[in-house]
This record gives C-alpha cells, sequence and structure tokens, in this order.
C-alpha cells in the first residue's frame, strides 16, 4: 500500500472521530429520537446503526493504515 492511502485512510478514520459525536448529538436531541414516553424511536435507533458504522468502518481504516506502515 502506497503511504499517500495509508495517510488517506488515517484521515478518513480521523473525520469520524470528529464529525459524527456531533451529528449523534443533533440527533439524540431531535424531537423525533424519543416518543411521548422517553423511549427511543425507529429515527433514533437507526442514527445510532449508521453512527456504529461510521465508527467500524473508521477503525477498519486505522488498522489497515497502521498495519501498512510496518
Amino acid at each position: 500500500m502506497t503511504l499517500a492511502l495509508a495517510i488517506l485512510l488515517l484521515v478518513n478514520a480521523a473525520f469520524t472521530v470528529v464529525v459524527w459525536p456531533t451529528f449523534y448529538r443533533r440527533v439524540a436531541a431531535d424531537s423525533r429520537a424519543r416518543d411521548a414516553a422517553g423511549a427511543a424511536t425507529r429515527f433514533l435507533t437507526v442514527h445510532r446503526v449508521i453512527v456504529g458504522i461510521a465508527y467500524l468502518i473508521a477503525a477498519a481504516s486505522a488498522i489497515v493504515a497502521i498495519v501498512s506502515f510496518f
């Protein structure tokens, strides 16, 4: 793997760590995130899954980039 690709993967991981927490906080604060009883709605559940997948991709990107340096 080239150095440029490894750096791109690290940038991807860093972007995820910086951007997605803010996105999740905004989604969690949205009125559609909870029903009248305070239980999580499908809106919140779907966004939790999206954020989780983004973190998995970021972790994989970081691992591959770090391994490629060795």
